[in-house]
């Protein structure tokens, strides 16, 4: 048995704020996070993680949101409707390329069902993906909306499992195992003493650096070794990015692009055939779309533009260690056909 640590144990702690008490986006009050896990025979390795940005009806009480794309070969399922709109109304899903419909299916279902919603007429269900074919049999499409509805409901707050569970079961990262990873970072009181939490969902490929140190290089594993061997950069990459900070949706799309500048700091070359996106929604109550809100002029209180650089510094640290946490905590799989992906060696990697 692998025995796995989180990437500040390791002494790899990026930036200059503080985290959260649990060093995870749950640290943001209200949000939850259900997850489900399929290993099965030699071939299944996959599953669904689900994020709740607030434990009500979401679809009743919308949350502003922005998303945002560095490489755009993905199927982020919803995408249109948020930067429309600004706003998301079902738990946000993360799971495997060919399982999108399906956790489509289970969130309509799920917001129909819910008290309420029985006059709802149109859903737009939010869902992210990487593509995790390496180690599962994706084509088999064993994720059902059953799986989908279970991790929804089983979503709760603290600590949050990482590396081969959930949505991360089959994936990898700068060729070694990647999987679920998350982080906070907490803001000073003088600064406005907000919350930021990240999770990602790590399957991409590049040149792995941590804390500034060419891990990938030292190692020998890197997108372009020998004019392109078997290493690839291609991949994806989910990020999701939650703060307590009362903000627009339009701070909230600047606020996911800084996401982006956090996994540049991790060496990614968000390639040709990466699916790179983000999305960062406030739970901020003041700044839900009730229906009272949504049926008349409404003045909204948010955090201004001078206020935000912070709220940026914060999540680019996070979003960095979320994916340091994703290798970390990832253990070594064998998967479908026999293959198998090492774990980062992290008795090599550590300060």
């Amino acid at each position: 048995m692998e025995n796995r640590k989180r990437a500040r144990e390791l002494g790899i702690a990026p930036g200059i704020l503080p985290t959260g008490r649990w060093n995870a986006i749950t640290d943001v009050g209200g949000v939850k996070i259900g997850q489900v896990t399929l290993l099965e025979g030699a071939d299944i390795r996959t599953g669904v993680t689900a994020i709740l940005p607030h434990a009500g009806n979401l679809y009743q009480e919308k949350v502003p949101a922005g998303a945002v794309v560095g490489n755009g070969f993905g199927k982020l399922m919803g995408s249109t409707q948020i930067e429309e709109l600004g706003e998301i109304e079902t738990p946000i899903v993360l799971t495997n390329t060919l399982a999108v419909p399906h956790a489509a299916e289970a969130l309509i279902l799920f917001t129909l069902e819910q008290a309420g919603n029985s006059e709802v007429r149109s859903v737009n269900p939010v869902v992210g993906e990487t593509n995790d074919g390496t180690l599962n049999n994706i084509r088999k499409i064993t994720v059902t909306k059953e799986h989908v509805i279970q991790a929804i409901e089983s979503a709760k707050g603290g600590e949050v499992s990482e590396g081969n569970v959930g949505a991360g079961t089959g994936t990898i990262c700068f060729g070694w195992k990647g999987g679920i990873g998350t982080s906070s970072r907490v803001l000073p009181q003088n600064l406005g003493g907000h919350m930021v939490g990240v999770l990602v969902q790590s399957n991409f490929g590049g040149v792995l650096q941590m804390n500034g140190v060419p891990v990938g290089q030292n190692l020998g594993q890197y997108y372009l070794k020998n004019k392109l061997d078997d290493s690839s950069a291609d991949g994806s990459i989910m990020i999701i990015v939650a703060t307590d900070a009362p903000l627009s949706d339009r701070n909230l799309k600047r606020l996911a692009k800084r996401g982006l500048a956090g996994l540049a700091r991790t060496g990614a070359s968000m390639s040709d055939g990466s699916g790179d996106y983000v999305i960062a929604f406030s739970t901020a109550e003041e700044v839900r779309r009730t229906a009272e809100r949504r049926g008349k002029i409404w003045a909204y209180p948010e955090v201004p533009n001078m206020g935000m650089s912070p709220l940026f510094q914060a999540v680019i640290e996070a979003t960095e260690e979320a994916i340091y946490n994703s290798l970390c905590m990832a253990k070594t799989m064998t998967g479908y056909e026999g293959r198998t992906i090492q774990a980062l060696p992290i008795n090599v990697v550590a300060f």
